[in-house]
């Protein structure tokens, strides 16, 4: 009777050892299994994965190149030649009259190979606002120069715009307040001066004298003075003065 029960005992322990190491070979299986997936999985979508990084870089580079041929496309049609007629000009600005042209004097004098506008943005010139961008375009067209940045101010403040020569007058028309009581001149020439490296010359295009004072020694570059609008002495002596005691020159408007 007692072999018997050891019989049955031997028999329990084995069924259990059976199905202890079923369940590990199921484990082991399904293990295997997971990971083999795992792998072919990765092995598809990775390949996939980088085909559409590729994909991205090369749309990402075609745009930009359209960006650059879109910018270098408004350059030229912003650099007119001098041979242009400049009625084209005249009718972009808005200006209304057609049988003239712009000359300014002094021009050929500027030194270097860039200029910095700074341009007076106060309510005073509100009413030349659409005749900056036809005068604007002929400084740089007939200077020969490239335009490297523009800096407006009025009242205390001013802001320096970089760029192709396009986009900054765009930002200029849009951006310039062409409102306001004080040409804060000095301002402008110690934003000009801290925003952008020194050009061969600064441009300063206004119409009235400064309301605050203009360090000349901290002005890093001649400024080539151009008055606008009304002929007041006190604005011509102003900008006369700034022009010699920076090395620069008054440039003289002219219509023919």
């Amino acid at each position: 009777m007692a072999r018997k029960q050891r019989s049955n005992y031997t028999n329990i322990y084995e069924s259990f050892s059976d199905v202890s190491l079923l369940m590990l070979a199921t484990f082991i299986f399904l293990m295997v299994t997971i990971l083999i997936t795992s792998r072919m999985a990765q092995e598809y979508e990775v390949p996939k994965l980088k085909a559409e990084i590729q994909t991205l870089k090369n749309q990402l580079a075609s745009a930009m190149l359209d960006s650059k041929r879109l910018t270098k496309d408004m350059d030229e049609m912003s650099l007119m030649a001098e041979s242009n007629p400049m009625d084209r000009i005249m009718e972009a600005a808005t200006f209304g009259k057609k049988d003239f042209d712009i000359f300014i004097k002094g021009l050929k004098d500027l030194p270097g190979k860039d200029l910095h506008m700074i341009i007076d943005a106060s309510g005073s010139m509100h009413g030349l606002a659409s005749f900056l961008i036809p005068v604007l375009r002929t400084i740089v067209v007939r200077s020969g120069k490239q335009l490297a940045a523009l800096t407006w101010y009025s009242d205390h403040r001013a802001e320096t715009y970089t760029g192709s020569m396009g986009s900054m007058f765009d930002q200029l028309m849009t951006g310039a307040p062409f409102g306001g009581n004080l040409e804060t001149m000095g301002k402008a020439f110690r934003v000009a001066a801290r925003n952008a490296a020194p050009p061969g010359a600064y441009i300063l295009v206004g119409d009235e004298p400064s309301d605050d004072k203009i360090y000349y020694s901290q002005i890093p570059s001649p400024v080539y003075s151009l008055p606008l609008g009304k002929s007041d002495p006190e604005t011509t002596r102003e900008f006369q003065a700034i022009a010699d005691k920076t090395g620069g020159k008054m440039l003289q408007l002219d219509f023919k």
